[in-house]
């Protein structure tokens, strides 16, 4: 959300002392205290100007995000042991928790084949994960699927709504069921 402050310019300090420096006060809701800065030339600019009040808006993007809705699948590499595979999964689980995701569903597909190898190897755990982040959280964890040797392949995607509509429903049972109608009985 935007921090909208106001600044008047009081008429009785027009001296260059009085009027050097301008504050900006930018609200960082995270840590729930105030960073100050100091900037003095837009001061300048502004008393040259003689404008009566100026109107800063400070957009913070790092603490004043809406969290956005993810799905990540990921393959592991299959000649882990299952502890091993757990530790990796685990791995790639703290990293969204410590960015400040919520993980909305987990899903282990287990063992499947490759439509084509990749790195010599046919088969593959795959993992997914649908989670809710900021979206600064995304590319610090792209970074991580591709620093590890364990991961073969991995993607990323945003879900809209209808998404998020869908897996809520598959998560239910509700998709790939067909729904009976009840008809009336012929007499």
């Amino acid at each position: 959300m935007n921090k909208v402050y106001t600044i008047y310019k009081n008429r009785q300090f027009n001296s260059m002392l009085a009027i050097n420096k301008v504050i900006f006060l930018h609200t960082n809701s995270f840590f729930n205290k105030n960073i100050v800065s100091l900037h003095s030339n837009f001061l300048r600019h502004w008393a040259a100007s003689k404008l009566l009040a100026v109107i800063i808006i400070i957009f913070n993007p790092l603490f004043n995000m809406q969290l956005n809705n993810y799905e990540t699948v990921f393959i592991v590499t299959p000649v882990l042991s299952e502890d091993q595979t757990k530790d990796a999964v685990g791995k790639f689980k703290a990293i969204l928790t410590e960015g400040g995701a919520e993980i909305v569903h987990a899903y282990d597909m287990g063992l499947r084949k490759l439509a084509y190898p990749i790195q010599n190897k046919n088969t593959g755990f795959y993992q997914v994960f649908e989670f809710k982040a900021p979206p600064t959280l995304i590319k610090p964890l792209e970074i991580e699927y591709k620093r590890d040797e364990k991961i073969l392949r991995f993607l990323t995607v945003a879900l809209d709504k209808h998404a998020v509509a869908y897996n809520e429903k598959k998560r239910k049972g509700l998709v790939g069921k067909k729904v009976e109608t009840v008809t009336p009985e012929a007499k």
